[in-house]
């Protein structure tokens, strides 16, 4: 066979030689035990190739306490890294160039503290500030949903986010001063819809603030617009997630031109980095995590005018406990060959054009839109969040998504559904399959805190917290006075009370007491029915001369308050009556609720990690208040040999994620209420 010369056609090039565009910022977010830990941690992660870093912040940090407050024990250095003053955002930092890092801090009630600690480390460097690239997330909205981190009230918060933006936008212009966050709203059960529409109306309310808020010019909008970034969550619905992140930036253009008369186009690219889905992480067969996050990855990288700018991925075995080196890795090293060995970024979207995907964004848009212009006549989303009305939406939501899968309509493979499975070598030492934290680095960061206030200008630092308490007052931008006081050697905890000092606190709605459950759709499996639990516990009322009562707490400074709206809510459907006071209580106010109330059985929250530290103390103040016959059950993020440490200090029952059947934990909860009254009246 021949052909001539000038008929030949030259083959297409290989895939190599195409052009490829740059990559997504490939980051994990790291950070734990102290700022020097965490350094080394930094660096290891850049030399294997990570391009960016995003900063995990312990619990203490985020909530403006010292690691010696009362309400920091149990969570120094457990799920990030303590950063209580300038000598530990230098430690960090220690060695990497700020002007080359770009940097995502998570952070939001703390965020202009951080990021005044983080510039004034940048000035010690010698680097312009106006170098500096990265992100602070800065969302209080969705900490109100959501994950808890928030300090002050709404308004107020939402003041410290414009005095961000209006600092940065001139003064740091490469800096992202805040990144619209809904990858949480996810994680508290929100529908695509809902995760669209309640991100969009907190940028709305931004906006319209900086707007009326005189602190940027009319012009200068634009330009602002042009600096928001998003933080979105990707499910393990490909379709619907590709669907969604097409629809943000539909919905984003639209807004941005519309409302604001934005016409640069490129000011109004939707800019948003991602995690994947934590929330579809399971602690049977954790080998299938990895599975998933990858399908998650696909969905936010494949469509490239929908195209995420940064992207981290959770660890394997995060459904298990803090994940170690080699995890993270792995979790990189699947970026990596997505970017590099796959042709993923050598094509135009792939998405154009198709009926199928047009037609679900285009549903999408519209029942996002009208959900957006609902949240407007309801005053706004910093109204909605205040009345409590986006808090009970979402755990309603988040109801109907367990039910799904205690029902079986969703499967989860390995928990609902092909649950025999192999011994798996990856988890055959499970202690050995998680980073712990070690324990004595709580003291070691209150004996160094203790020692950074003598050793500083005690004079300078009063003074600074004057004029920062002074700028609160006032009504002026907190950024400058922020960063003095961060170079006078004020500490996070002063930082805080002094605004605390000022606006005050806030305690956000649980939106549980009106929350209904749908009880629609497929029965429930488990051991016993609704209506048998709701029989049981009318024959224990009879027997107690009233209905049992249940206290549901969170001690310490873990926000994530799912789980715990969630066991609540059934709890009252099944005939409990139930006392839940929301997030961040003490171990003595959790005892001394339990006297007034006259409960008969404790429920507590914990996903930090501070579950060894505080549960005992609650176990043992029952027994010294004379109420040790109550039973105390556990559910969070627990380690095994941490649940067995638990049941010997004499908690009743300890749940982890893989008890996801909560007709049983109900079950269970009535036989321990019904026990423990026997045993009390015997004696």
């Amino acid at each position: 066979m021949s052909s001539s010369a000038g008929s030949h056609k030259p083959a297409d090039p290989p895939a190599a030689q195409k052009q490829r565009e740059r990559p997504w910022i490939m980051r994990t977010y790291a950070g734990h035990s102290t700022a020097a830990k965490s350094n080394e941690l930094y660096r290891t992660n850049l030399q294997k190739g990570q391009t960016g870093l995003s900063v995990a912040f312990d619990l203490p940090t985020q909530t403006g306490y010292d690691p010696d407050h009362l309400l920091s024990r149990g969570e120094v250095g457990k799920v990030g890294v303590p950063v209580s003053h300038i000598g530990d955002m230098r430690a960090l930092f220690a060695g990497l160039p700020l002007d080359q890092m770009n940097t995502s801090m998570t952070i939001n009630a703390t965020a202009p503290w951080l990021l005044a600690l983080y510039i004034a480390v940048a000035e010690e460097q010698g680097v312009d500030k106006k170098l500096l690239q990265g992100t602070t997330q800065n969302d209080l909205v969705k900490e109100y949903l959501s994950r808890g981190t928030y300090i002050f009230p709404p308004a107020a918060s939402l003041k410290l986010t414009a005095d961000i933006i209006a600092y940065t936008v001139n003064e740091v212009p490469k800096w992202n001063p805040t990144n619209v966050c809904s990858y949480h709203l996810q994680e508290a059960g929100a529908t695509p819809v809902q995760e669209l529409a309640y991100a969009l109306s907190t940028a709305i309310a931004v906006l319209d603030a900086l707007k009326t808020g005189g602190q940027v010019p009319a012009a200068e909008i634009p330009k602002v617009v042009g600096r928001i970034s998003f933080f979105v969550n990707a499910g393990i619905r490909f379709i619907e997630e590709t669907c969604k992140m097409r629809a943000f930036t539909a919905l984003w253009d639209r807004i941005t031109k519309e409302r604001y008369g934005v016409q640069d186009e490129t000011l109004r690219r939707f800019r948003y980095g991602v995690q994947v889905n934590s929330l579809g992480l399971t602690e049977p067969q954790p080998e299938n995590n990895i599975l998933r996050i990858v399908l998650e990855m696909l969905g936010v990288t494949l469509s490239k005018d929908a195209r995420a700018r940064a992207l981290q991925l959770p660890a394997w075995n995060e459904a298990l406990g803090l994940p170690r080196p080699w995890d993270q890795q792995w979790s990189l090293r699947a970026q990596q060959i997505l970017a590099f060995e796959s042709d993923l970024l050598e094509y135009e979207d792939i998405f154009e054009g198709s009926v199928v995907i047009e037609a679900q964004v285009r549903k999408m848009v519209d029942a996002a839109y009208r959900e957006i212009q609902d949240i407007e006549a309801r005053g706004g989303v910093i109204e909605a969040v205040e009345s409590g009305y986006l808090k009970q939406r979402l755990v309603e939501s988040n109801a109907a998504r367990i039910r799904a899968i205690e029902s079986g309509q969703q499967v989860v493979v390995g928990v609902n559904k092909y649950t025999e499975t192999a011994e798996c070598p990856l988890t055959k030492d499970l202690d050995g399959a998680i980073l712990t934290v070690d324990p004595e680095a709580e003291q070691a960061a209150i004996a160094a805190i203790k020692k950074w206030r003598a050793g500083r200008d005690d004079a300078a630092a009063r003074a600074a917290l004057a004029k920062l308490r002074a700028a609160v007052e006032q009504g002026k931008n907190i950024m400058p006075p922020s960063i003095e006081a961060a170079k006078a050697g004020v500490t996070t905890g002063e930082w805080a009370a002094a605004l605390r000092d000022v606006i005050g606190e806030y305690r956000a709605p649980t939106g549980v007491s009106g929350a209904r459950l749908d009880q629609g759709g497929a029965a429930v499996s488990g051991k016993e029915t609704v209506e048998a639990l709701r029989a049981r516990i009318a024959g224990l009322a009879k027997t107690l001369g009233r209905r049992p009562k249940m206290l549901v707490g969170k001690p310490g400074l873990d926000g994530h308050s799912n789980g715990a709206e969630q066991i609540a809510l059934k709890a009252r459907d099944v005939g409990f009556e139930v006392v839940y006071e929301g997030i961040r209580v003490t171990p003595e106010q959790i005892v001394a609720s339990a006297i007034e109330e006259g409960v008969h059985v404790i429920g507590i929250s914990i996903l930090s990690g501070s579950h060894m530290e505080l549960v005992p103390q609650i176990v043992e103040q029952l027994r010294q208040k004379g109420l040790g016959h109550v039973p105390v059950v556990v559910g969070g993020i627990i380690p095994e040999s941490d649940a067995r440490a638990l049941e010997a200090k004499g908690v009743a029952r300890v749940y982890t994620p893989k008890d996801f059947l909560l007709n049983n934990i109900m079950s269970d909860l009535v036989e321990l209420v019904a026990k423990s009254a026997g045993a009390h009246a015997a004696a």
